[in-house]
């Protein structure tokens, strides 16, 4: 059975069986210490052979500052790690298995589900070559302006150069592109640039790059119901790609629109959690922000290209952009976690936002539809209350003062930004390890390098 019937024969079955809350006992003392085990394993494992970092970094880094209901419990659980099969191990219940996640090449690590008990298995075997000695942007060679001109370097000109404590938050990686050179750069101690981070809802806004590689490929129609497949009376199989891409489904959840919690700690497929919720406002009419659009608007979209034949990974797009170190992360059944699960650098996040500067185009190949930018910056569907607007995955930066109006950008949580200003020529990379109550500012932020760079070209 295809994903798309799968999908659809739980919907029929289940019909409106989510408005049961599935997430009741999200409170049990014994759940969390299974969500937390997950957590541990999902970002240690992925931290380690994703990110290349140490076991220190990752506890100091990636553990602290995470979920409230989770924090107090995250140290407590000791991880064994089995380095030569690349799994990482959790024990959170004596009369339960611990919990489980494993690296594979080219997917990163999936977290299985709780109470999984299988033997490690090695990963399989596939070699991931490196374009480093490339000219940038496809490698790193030649990519910082020339010293000796008169280029300034725009981290070094901002206040509190590399920890750029101004604007708050804990600050991993700054990487500035202007007119295709990186003219700033900086990282914190233990990162350099081939450091990878889990980019958080940055992957929603690499979802709808793919998803527009995909259409470039195969002509992929963005109102492409989710119940083309197969005929159902459910209402839901009428919402289409576009209506997921810019978080009007209409569908309801009974948590936080942004928790996905059985799939990114409780080892969850997106096929069992991501249907199963109520349909509340008519599709297309109403905002809010989902992981389950961008889980459902990807699971659509590859069954789309599926059908017309072979299989387009995320890896092959990166690929062609050089983003070598950039990994879409999937749940255990192999479906891409692209709301939120990738894992890349600041240079690799800087090619993704030079893609859009160019219009989709790459080393002469066109990989994105031509008109992919203004879909994705046109604000053509419901918007939220609140100061940034949306488009389809990317949010617009077109209410602040001193930001050009056609900037548009990937957030994410714990202080990811990926800032793309065309009308500059300009990507702007943020990367940080942000708690709740520490965020860093991103129109300040904005605005500074905005003026450090026409400063700069003032006096060329």
């Amino acid at each position: 059975m295809n994903v798309k019937v799968k999908l659809f024969a739980i919907l029929a079955s289940l019909a409106f069986a989510a408005s049961a809350p599935t997430h009741a006992q999200a409170d049990d003392p014994a759940l969390l210490r299974a969500y937390a085990a997950g957590y541990k394993a999902q970002f240690i494992c992925s931290g380690l052979w994703n990110g290349g970092k140490s076991l220190a970094n990752i506890e100091a880094d990636e553990l602290t500052g995470i979920y409230p209901k989770i924090a107090d419990i995250v140290p407590t659980l000791k991880p064994e790690i089995d380095e030569p099969n690349k799994q990482v191990s959790v024990a959170f219940d004596p009369a339960m298995p611990p919990r489980v996640a494993r690296w594979q090449p080219l997917k990163g690590c999936a977290g299985y589900p709780i109470g999984y008990d299988q033997p490690a298995k090695p990963p399989m075997a596939a070699r991931i070559a490196m374009l480093d000695d490339q000219k940038w942007p496809m490698g790193d060679k030649d990519a910082l302006v020339r010293r000796e001109t008169r280029d300034v370097d725009l981290v070094a000109a901002l206040p509190h150069r590399t920890l750029l404590g101004t604007y708050g938050g804990k600050t991993s990686a700054v990487v500035i592109v202007h007119r295709g050179k990186i003219v700033g750069e900086a990282y914190k101690v233990g990162h350099d640039m081939h450091t990878s981070q889990r980019t958080w809802s940055v992957a929603k806004s690499i979802a709808g790059t793919y998803i527009g590689f995909l259409r470039q490929l195969t002509d992929l129609p963005l109102d492409r119901p989710l119940g083309k497949s197969q005929k159902t009376d459910d209402p839901r199989g009428d919402i289409n790609i576009d209506n997921l891409l810019r978080m009007a489904s209409g569908l309801h959840s009974n948590s936080a629109g942004n928790r996905t919690d059985n799939v990114y700690m409780g080892g969850g497929t997106i096929e069992e959690f991501a249907p199963l919720w109520p349909l509340l406002h008519k599709p297309g009419t109403h905002f809010r922000y989902s992981n389950n659009d961008i889980l459902l608007a990807v699971l659509t979209a590859q069954e789309a290209q599926r059908s017309v034949g072979g299989d387009v990974h995320p890896s092959m797009l990166f690929r062609k952009l050089g983003m070598t170190r950039t990994l879409a992360e999937t749940d255990w059944k192999g479906n891409y976690i692209l709301s939120s699960q990738v894992w890349t650098t600041a240079r690799d996040m800087a090619r993704l936002g030079m893609l859009y500067l160019n219009n989709g185009e790459w080393n002469g190949e066109q990989l994105l539809p031509k008109d992919w930018r203004e879909y994705v910056s046109a604000p053509s569907g419901p918007q939220p209350k609140r100061q940034f607007g949306y488009g389809a995955t990317f949010w617009l930066i077109n209410k602040s003062e001193g930001i050009p109006k056609d900037t548009f950008a990937g957030l994410g949580n714990r202080g990811q930004f990926l800032i793309i200003i065309p009308s500059l020529d300009m990507v702007i990379v943020r990367r940080g390890y942000d708690s709740a109550r520490d965020r860093f500012d991103i129109e300040k932020f904005t605005r500074t390098v905005i003026a450090a760079a026409k400063a700069m070209i003032a006096t060329k």
